[in-house]
């Protein structure tokens, strides 16, 4: 990690002290300077790593794609989620937001004696085994963002608006950010408040949610290959994932759909979502079939979503 905030510590550094501070003085935010030189490191560990998804992902799809189409027009309102998301404007929205609330939540944790829940002060042994702990973390992470997934599906208000996610037809590395505003606030919302409870070091942090981000642009990708009876169970893979987004089966049934997992299977498998079927379906929401329209373009989709939560519509 130390390594790649070397490689962009000189362009961060230059950025902050050129372009943002002279900004922040002018309305008055140098408050926040620590905490905004932070955030354009991550936009730029985010931009670099969407950088070599691309470069390692983008071939896949040529070569071995699962569909082909002559029309690619839907998968470029993903490329501009995905630009919203890696360049910072978004991120940049969430930290204005939610930094001054888990400011005060953490400030009022410790007056009221309420600690994080280190998983170090439960197993002090792991203080000297780096590695181990951060695997601990990324378990307990995935395991969260499982039930947060399941709920997305569940609650007929979430889904109005993660339905959006599910509505691309061109399923395509791009598609893990197509996501509603509202519905990313919530992701960040949720990891944050479970980075400060469990008082996780922020490194640690970014390079869970960077592994993530990886894990996840490859399961949405347009090939269609597993990791083999075994491995296909340890870790997600794009056929696994396709699954989850496949019509008839992606939100339907007991469940609200199948294959939840973002990392590891092993949640799906434990709480009887899984669906290690090998035919890979097409992509998108069985209405769409019909007449139901989930929106074009970014502004649409986005009003879409927001009418679709305020009704509850499944």
């Amino acid at each position: 990690m130390n390594f790649l905030y070397d490689l962009i510590a000189p362009l961060q550094s230059y950025l902050f002290e050129n372009v943002i501070l002279p900004v922040m003085h002018l309305f008055a935010m140098t408050a926040w300077a620590d905490e905004i030189y932070d955030v354009i490191g991550d936009i730029f560990l985010g931009l670099f790593s969407m950088m070599i998804i691309f470069l390692l992902l983008r071939p896949l799809e040529a070569w071995i794609p699962v569909e082909r189409w002559k029309d690619r027009k839907a998968v470029r309102v993903d490329v501009i989620y995905t630009l919203m998301m890696r360049s910072g404007l978004l991120p940049l929205m969430f930290f204005l937001l939610f930094d001054p609330l888990f400011t005060t939540l953490q400030t009022q944790m410790h007056m009221a004696d309420i600690f994080s829940v280190q998983l170090e002060d439960i197993m002090p042994w792991l203080h000297s085994q780096v590695l181990l702990s951060f695997i601990f973390y990324v378990v307990i992470f995935d395991f969260f963002d499982y039930i947060r997934h399941r709920m997305q599906h569940r609650f007929e208000w979430w889904w109005g608006l993660h339905c959006i996610h599910h509505s691309q037809r061109q399923l395509s590395l791009w598609s893990d950010e197509r996501n509603h505003i509202f519905d990313s606030f919530i992701k960040v919302a949720w990891f944050t408040l479970l980075a400060v409870l469990l008082g996780i070091p922020g490194g640690q942090f970014l390079i869970i949610v960077l592994m993530m981000k990886l894990v996840e642009s490859l399961s949405h990708t347009n090939v269609g290959f597993n990791f083999g009876n075994i491995m296909s169970r340890v870790l997600v893979s794009p056929v696994f994932h396709r699954i989850h987004h496949g019509i008839g089966v992606g939100h339907e049934g007991k469940y609200y759909g199948c294959n939840f997992a973002t990392l590891f299977p092993i949640w799906d498998i434990i709480f009887g979502t899984a669906n290690f079927s090998k035919k890979i379906p097409a992509t998108g929401i069985r209405d769409q079939l019909t007449s139901v329209n989930y929106g074009n373009g970014f502004i649409e989709q986005q009003v879409i979503g927001f009418k679709r939560m305020i009704r509850g519509q499944a």
